[in-house]
């Protein structure tokens, strides 16, 4: 398999193909897919952790506005999934095309990794 094409399953199912590019041979030798795999990780840590964040503001103004916020905040979530969707795409497609476009914070950290 090629480099591009495993840089773009690094992405595939988040940070579990991410640690398994970076421990299958001949790919954990790769810098290229290293990188992919490294931000693939950190991109999907990220999205856990805001959203375990967004979860408890929704909750807790949920409680406070007695759910009258619920229905806008349901709105916004959706919103921003779709947002985190189109960009997991976009990292796909710029792996597939042999492109080291870096995340913003989380690239810079991927490329300390890598070396």
């Amino acid at each position: 398999m090629s480099s591009n094409v495993a840089g773009l399953l690094a992405y595939v199912l988040g940070f579990i193909t991410g640690i398994i590019f970076l421990v299958i041979e001949p790919y954990k030798n790769d810098k290229f897919v290293r990188f992919h795999a490294f931000q693939s990780i950190f991109f999907n840590v990220g999205i856990i952790v805001f959203w375990i964040a967004y979860m408890i503001v929704v909750s807790i103004l949920s409680f406070v506005t007695l759910g009258i916020m619920a229905m806008v905040m349901g709105l916004v979530g959706f919103l921003i999934s779709l947002a985190i969707l189109a960009y997991w795409i976009f990292l796909m497609y710029q792996a597939y095309n042999n492109k080291l476009y870096k995340i913003p914070f989380v690239g810079d950290l991927a490329a300390k990794q890598v070396g």
